[in-house]
């Protein structure tokens, strides 16, 4: 009888493999066989899961993206009493990846962005993942500042994911420290009650 395999977890572990690559050497260094040997997987199961190597730079892509989404999901569950502004906040420090344990996502992410100003299958990924975060911002942002005019909300989210994914760069390059940058989103979002 034939091994029954997780087509959906063999992907998992591939996309997590581009992913350990991607943070050692770039998208660049990104390669099908690396990326097999580094998932303990054959090529061929990398070929049956991905057809391209397009196709599991997109899938990893939406892959990071969707733990972002969650790890902020999970803070909201978490204290499902706080109010918007903490909520806020902890979205915009989740989403800024200031934290020392999420450097590498940080630099994974920013090596996505890089690729997706040639790659429009990565380009339409990461504007479907601004418009969510953009649009649960815009949310957060008008319960916290009890803002009733959505143009103005939505302002402000798009000001405050901006400064999220700038300062993560200005942390990368060593620009700002850390805590420097938690300063800056602090002092932010302090401004927006």
């Amino acid at each position: 009888m034939p091994k029954q395999v997780d087509h959906e977890a063999r992907r998992q572990v591939i996309a997590e493999a581009v992913c350990t690559l991607a943070d050692e050497k770039g998208l660049e260094g990104v390669t099908l066989r690396d990326v097999a040997a580094r998932a303990q997987v054959s090529m061929g199961a990398v070929q049956r899961c991905f057809r391209t190597k397009e196709e599991m730079l997109v899938f990893a892509l939406g892959y990071v993206g969707e733990r972002v989404a969650d790890r902020v999901r999970a803070r909201r569950l978490r204290s499902p009493a706080q109010s918007a502004g903490t909520v806020l906040g902890h979205a915009a420090g989740e989403v800024s990846l200031l934290r020392a344990e999420h450097r590498a996502e940080a630099r994974v992410w920013l090596a996505f962005l890089a690729q997706a100003a040639v790659s429009e299958p990565l380009a339409a990924i990461l504007r479907a993942n601004y418009a969510a975060l953009e649009d649960m911002f815009t949310t957060l942002v008008a319960e916290a500042a009890a803002l009733v005019d959505e143009p103005a909300a939505r302002r402000a989210a798009r000001t405050l994911l901006a400064l999220a994914d700038g300062l993560t760069s200005h942390v990368l390059i060593g620009h700002l420290t850390p805590q420097v940058a938690h300063d800056v989103l602090d002092a932010h979002l302090a401004a927006l009650h």
